[in-house]
């Protein structure tokens, strides 16, 4: 039997704490944000949280009431476009629409825009998808994003900020769109990489209306993940790729400061079932930084892209709340310089 040398069992020494220190900053990296989750009961809605609410229910309803929304039930998809076009309309903008074809029907982004007062050429799209998946209403996927998107366009309307801000509903997110060169938000951010446009931050709302206080009933896609977050499907998520790491930790760190709420982040690559849904995997394809912010969808709502997805099952209580708290994180990211 050889004997290891002092030399050679020092070099494996060295060796193992340099894997140990590179897992411990991977581990980190993917987990780490700053401040903590809002624990214990929720303090009652305040008056601005209550108008809000009937809002966010009003139109969530108005979204889901025809039933299906996309290129199969065309004509539904249409109503909800309008229905969004006059609710921007109504709030005080010009709404934008950029249209394009595919397979013989027309389908359009809707945007509206704050132009910033300091830095105009930065800009922060905050954004929601408002076609259904086949077969189901939508009323939290994507309802529930886009009755967000509406509010928070409405809130704003009367503020300026150091940036450029805008907010635009997405078609055509849900299969056989998803992650395609027909699907809305792709349309949307490569004709903004065409115009070289420097998008600073993108939030993709993202299903954010059901909450659950049962132990268990939040699920992970990664097994490990379930030993760091929460098993008790309760709270909001902020989820980026490793390039927008500052984003979510700005984000997330502006939301737990003013809001009363738990929530969770984490960056995680689009391998990852879940991490890469969405509209913000659009702005990944183009280099801008995005963050998807979320109720987790399938990991946790067990009526996802099914005929169940009615307005009864959200919360609309706590969506006020979870809206109300990205106010907050919206008018801090629209103002950094």
């Amino acid at each position: 039997m050889k004997w290891i040398s002092k030399a050679a069992i020092s070099r494996i020494a060295l060796l193992l704490i340099v894997i140990g220190l590179f897992g411990i900053w991977g581990w980190r990296s993917i987990v780490f944000v700053p401040g903590e989750s809002y624990r214990g009961n929720l303090p009652p809605l305040t008056e601005s949280e209550m108008i809000l609410r009937g809002e966010l229910k009003r139109d969530v309803e108005q979204i889901a009431v025809n039933g299906e929304h996309n290129y199969a039930a065309y004509n539904n998809l249409l109503a909800v476009a309008d229905f969004i076009e006059t609710r921007l309309t109504e709030a005080g903008y010009e709404v934008r629409s950029q249209s394009y074809d595919v397979n013989g029907q027309s389908f359009r982004n809707l945007e509206v825009e704050k132009r910033g007062t300091e830095v105009p050429d930065e800009i922060v799209v905050i954004g929601a998808h408002y076609d259904s998946v086949i077969g189901s209403p939508g009323a939290n996927d994507n309802g529930s994003g886009v009755a967000a998107v509406l509010a928070l366009a409405r809130h704003f309307v009367e503020k300026d900020f150091n940036r450029t801000v805008r907010f635009v509903a997405f078609a055509n997110e849900e299969p056989p769109f998803f992650q395609t060169d027909t699907m809305g938000s792709v349309v949307y951010a490569e004709q903004c990489r065409e115009r070289n446009e420097n998008i600073v931050a993108m939030l993709s709302l993202e299903t954010i209306g059901y909450y659950d206080d049962k132990p268990g009933s939040q699920t992970y896609p990664l097994g490990l993940l379930d030993l760091i977050y929460p098993i008790t499907g309760n709270f909001i998520s902020f989820i980026g790729n490793f390039a927008s790491t500052s984003l979510v930790r700005q984000v997330i760190g502006d939301f737990r400061r003013h809001t009363q709420f738990p929530s969770e982040g984490a960056m995680l690559p689009d391998v990852v079932p879940g991490a890469g849904w969405s509209d913000r995997w659009a702005f990944w394809k183009e280099n801008y930084p995005a963050l998807m912010v979320t109720d987790t969808a399938p990991f946790r709502y067990p009526y996802y892209h099914t005929p169940e997805d009615t307005p009864d099952k959200i919360d609309f209580d706590r969506l006020s709340r979870v809206v109300m708290g990205l106010q907050r994180s919206i008018e801090m990211l629209g103002n950094r310089s």
